[in-house]
């Protein structure tokens, strides 16, 4: 149903205005200006329980840099890794475990490191599009321009992505340190807050399957 709005008229100001009202969420005021971003403290934090592959030839649980930087990021946010794993880089054995964990009722979110590259064995991308349902590809864009701030015009050498497969998320970011530390400190860290405004990916979960 249409309601009158008497005298609202649709300019910026009131439709931020109106989307707050049904939002139920006020934004904070930065600098003069309304920001809509942010953590409504009004809502209960949920858990999510998190899976981490690190695709690589060489890397052993001794010297997995980046997955330890996930996995260590993942706790302090009070999020679960539900499981751990590293492979090579082989794009049947990759499917494989996407797959299984794609299954597993478990895990809500996959998050591998590594393999995203333009190299003849960076092949991490292509494991994940065989099993996208719906791919994501904002994620892709906004992590290159975040990584872009860092280290330049060499971002376009990363083809991170992500996107859903039969309800669970999933995340492809580079090898590096700094890549992981980009991706969960300035995307997923506010993303898998189900508090974060005015959206977030975890309150889309129970959607996810629908049809």
């Amino acid at each position: 149903m249409i309601r009158r709005l008497g005298d609202f008229r649709p300019n910026t100001q009131n439709f931020l205005r109106l989307r707050q009202g049904v939002l139920g969420w006020r934004g904070t005021e930065q600098k003069g200006r309304l920001v809509l971003a942010g953590i409504d403290e009004s809502r209960a934090f949920v858990p999510i329980n998190i899976a981490v592959l690190t695709v690589s030839d060489t890397r052993t649980q001794s010297n997995d840099t980046s997955g330890d930087i996930l996995a260590e990021r993942i706790v302090q946010k009070g999020h679960c890794v539900i499981d751990r794993k590293i492979l090579p880089d082989d794009q049947d054995s990759l499917v494989a475990q996407l797959d299984a964990w794609c299954d597993a009722p478990d895990v809500d979110v996959i998050i591998t490191t590594g393999g995203t590259g333009v190299t003849g064995r960076d092949v991490t991308v292509e494991a994940h599009r065989r099993l996208y349902e719906k791919e994501i590809p904002g994620f892709g864009e906004l992590f290159r321009w975040l990584s872009f701030k860092t280290i330049g015009t060499s971002t376009v050498q990363s083809r991170a992505t992500a996107g859903v497969c039969r309800g669970t998320y999933m995340f492809a970011l580079p090898g590096s340190t700094g890549a992981c530390k980009d991706a969960w400190d300035d995307i997923l860290h506010y993303q898998l807050d189900i508090r974060h405004r005015p959206c977030n990916f975890v309150e889309l979960m129970p959607r996810l399957t629908e049809v």
